[in-house]
């Protein structure tokens, strides 16, 4: 079973790097940082990793990419829980399981504001989470957006900061333990559903 998923992430891996070489790379990593933020599952950290190791010399740019298409993101999916939560953000919430914690975040909100917000952009929280329960609980919009416009500068520029230093090593260390990376990266996934389990 594990080789299955090293090899199939594997394939994504390399077919991701082929981006790097696109024209429309930018746009890919734009666009999953945008879904991401509001009901897309997969975290646009790795495609910003690929493309930035493949090319060190961008690492910012497409930090910066990352960034506004998580932001932006962020805003539709409070849009999501604040205007459409029973046709839309219900569903995506049931989807990964979250909807028994209402009370819960409910409280959250309640004691941290939008901090928790900020915790959720840095940490493996699931981000999409906390920006529809966000809307849906009337969280003030201008401290949402400026807890998810810290947070997320702060976790994908710290990434592209990694890259654009250590670029040649990280890659050829990806290389090497490409194995341990993905059940790492895979157990960092679950890692956030049991934050979230712990905190509610």
């Amino acid at each position: 079973m594990l080789r299955l998923l090293t090899n199939w992430v594997r394939q994504i891996y390399d077919w991701v790097i082929g981006w790097a070489k696109s024209p429309y790379s930018t746009w890919a990593l734009f666009v999953i940082a945008f879904a991401e933020s509001s009901f897309f599952p997969v975290p646009p950290d790795v495609l910003l990793i690929t493309l930035a190791v493949a090319i060190p010399a961008r690492a910012f740019r497409y930090a910066s990419v990352c960034t506004l298409g998580s932001i932006l993101g962020g805003a539709l999916g409070y849009l999501i829980g604040y205007q459409f939560y029973d046709i839309l953000g219900a569903p995506i919430i049931t989807l990964y399981a979250a909807q028994h914690h209402y009370e819960g975040l409910q409280e959250l909100y309640q004691r941290y504001d939008a901090f928790a917000v900020a915790v959720a952009g840095i940490t493996p929280i699931p981000y999409k989470i906390a920006t529809i329960t966000a809307g849906f609980f009337d969280i003030n919009f201008p401290r949402f957006m400026l807890a998810s416009i810290v947070s997320r500068s702060a976790r994908f520029f710290l990434i592209g900061l990694l890259i654009r230093l250590f670029g040649p090593f990280i890659r050829s260390f990806i290389e090497k333990y490409f194995e341990l990376l993905t059940v790492f990266l895979f157990l960092l996934l679950i890692a956030g559903f049991v934050i979230l389990e712990w905190l509610l």
